[in-house]
């Protein structure tokens, strides 16, 4: 048998245990310090990328030019920033500003500018193209946009600075701290790589602050996070910007506006045969009508017509379309030179016929050529404002049809002319394969709604009309209409003995015929004088500009009545 001896262990010594112990503390109390104590990082970020770069809302928006002492902002930076509107015209190689009066081109790499065809002349290029961007001079622009730059010494940062823009100063407090705390981080923490170091009494702005820590920048435009110990704050400085302000006279009507349309198609009408309309305080003849590609426009003026009509007590809008071409119309307005070129005929034939105002009815527009139809109003509105003439445009209820409804940019549209007209007509229209009412009230009151919520009220004015259509239904299933005047259906509705009930759907009196004979069934929603008070209500009840009709023609003497808003005393008997 094995003998197995036994060895007792030494018991371990109290001074070890201790020893032990404390260095397992320290390793604890280190592991948390490492982890908790703010060492600051040593490491340098760049606060700016390229060279002369923008400052704005306290981030860099991009780079500029400097050129001698001349600077240069990216076109892209303006229209993000200040005006969406300004546009570069590709034919001329001109970048397009307009304001409330004023047309402004400025040519590629041209010492003149033009302000409403006026030349400006300056000692440096005003339009720079660089590395396929465009580059506008500033100091031109500071007229129009009400903004002002500093170029920060040291970086050649842009400091773009807004109307009312705050600005609190600071100083950094001489205290005897480490260095490395007087940097600016990146983020609120020691930890976080900086970008720039700040010295005792050193002059800072403080543009926001997180936790303990300012976000300040230096006069060079570098910026950081900084503890709020190290700074104290001063004043606020509120930047002011003088500029003139745009003063814009237009003439006014006196309470809301009754037009009509005087369709104008080869002559104008015989003045002595032309009806008393009492409420009507303005005639828009239909004269001017775009003619070709380059921009001429046909003319059927008429010096008598509007003597006759200014008379009466009335308004004169001469109304100028687009000959509801879309390819004419694309060529016409694609170019500033033929847009400028239409403005002055225009403007010629207001001065010739002593017009009170212009009606623009552009109708058919290719879907991607909307943009420049909102453009040829940008830039005529100015002008027309100048001449002391009232601006209106014709536009449709908004649906998806692109050619006759989605090319308008209503909502710019709105903020540029002192009335938009909707003809609110044709739900359905001469060639619809269903029969049905030219305009039902509901269907009316619905797109109203939804137009008023891109258009303010007190600048629309409902367009309704003053025709009928009368259907002819086969039993076949064909279908077919024609416009009726108001006479006309009377003297149909007699002809055929009926006599007109009313339609709850529509919210008008319908009449129906059913000829054995033809095998055809009539039928006729009527516009008279119960649908036009309806429609002059919803322009009361909406608080609308007035009512235009489509057109005088086809109205009879009690139209006039039935549409007035209170202009009868307007109007000269």
């Amino acid at each position: 048998m094995a003998r197995v001896e036994f060895h007792k262990k030494k018991p371990l010594s109290m001074k070890w245990i201790a020893a032990g112990l404390l260095f397992s503390c320290f390793l604890i109390i280190s592991s948390i310090i490492f982890l908790l104590y703010p060492f600051a990082s040593k490491e340098t970020e760049s606060y700016f990328q390229g060279e002369n770069p923008i400052l704005y809302e306290g981030v860099q928006s991009g780079n500029a030019i400097i050129e001698g002492n001349s600077v240069y902002l990216p076109i892209s930076f303006i229209q993000e920033n200040f005006d969406d509107a300004i546009t570069f015209d590709e034919k001329s190689n001109s970048v397009i500003i307009t304001t409330k009066n004023k047309v402004v081109q400025m040519p590629s790499e041209s010492l003149t500018y033009y302000v409403n065809e006026e030349p400006v002349q300056l000692h440096f290029s005003v339009f720079k193209n660089k590395d396929n961007d465009m580059y506008l001079a500033i100091d031109p622009l500071l007229t129009y946009y009400p903004f002002q730059y500093t170029i920060m010494p040291g970086t050649n940062a842009i400091w773009i600075k807004e109307n009312d823009q705050e600005i609190l100063h600071a100083k950094v407090i001489n205290k005897e701290v480490n260095e490395e705390k007087l940097r600016l981080r990146v983020d609120a923490s020691l930890k976080t790589p900086y970008t720039g170091q700040v010295e005792n009494g050193e002059k800072l702005f403080i543009e926001g602050e997180k936790e303990d820590y300012y976000f300040a920048r230096k006069e060079n435009g570098v910026a950081g996070y900084i503890k709020k110990d190290y700074l104290t704050a001063g004043e606020t400085e509120k930047v002011t910007i003088n500029r003139t302000h745009e003063e814009v006279v237009v003439p006014k009507i006196e309470g809301p506006i009754q037009l009509t349309w005087e369709a104008v198609y080869t002559k104008n009408p015989d003045t002595s045969q032309m009806p008393m309309m009492p409420g009507v305080n303005v005639i828009s003849p239909t004269w001017f009508e775009l003619g070709d590609r380059d921009g001429g426009i046909k003319n059927l003026g008429s010096l008598e017509f509007v003597n006759w009509a200014q008379n009466q007590g009335y308004q004169v809008w001469g109304l100028f379309s687009n000959a509801f071409d879309p390819v004419l119309t694309h060529e016409a307005f694609k170019n500033f030179e033929t847009r400028q070129k239409m403005i002055r005929q225009l403007l010629h034939f207001s001065q010739i016929y002593q017009l009170n105002g212009i009606n623009l009815d552009i109708e058919n527009v290719n879907l991607e050529d909307g943009p420049l139809i909102t453009q040829f109003v940008r830039e005529a509105v100015p002008y027309f404002h100048e001449a002391g003439l009232v601006v209106s445009m014709d536009i449709t209820f908004i649906s998806t049809s692109g050619n006759w409804s989605a090319f308008y940019e209503r909502d710019k549209l709105a903020n540029l002319v002192d009335y938009m007209v909707v003809m609110a007509y044709d739900e359905h229209w001469g060639t619809s394969p269903k029969a049905g009412s030219v305009a039902s009230l509901p269907w009316v009151e619905e797109n109203l709604k939804r137009l008023l919520e891109v258009v303010p009220n007190d600048r629309l004015i409902l367009g309704v009309p003053l025709y009928a259509r009368l259907w002819e239904q086969k039993d076949s299933g064909e279908v077919s209409s024609k416009a009726l005047s108001m006479a006309k259906v009377k003297q149909w509705l007699k002809a055929n003995e009926l006599t007109p009930v009313y339609d709850e759907a529509s919210g008008q009196n319908y009449a129906e015929l059913y000829s054995e004979k033809e095998q055809t069934t009539y039928k006729i929603w009527l516009e008279d004088e119960l649908s036009l008070k309806k429609r002059a209500d919803l322009a009361k009840k909406y608080n609308l500009a007035g009512v235009a009709s489509w057109s005088r023609y086809f109205a009879d003497e009690s139209a006039w009545a039935a549409l007035s808003l209170g202009n009868e005393q307007l109007t000269k008997k």
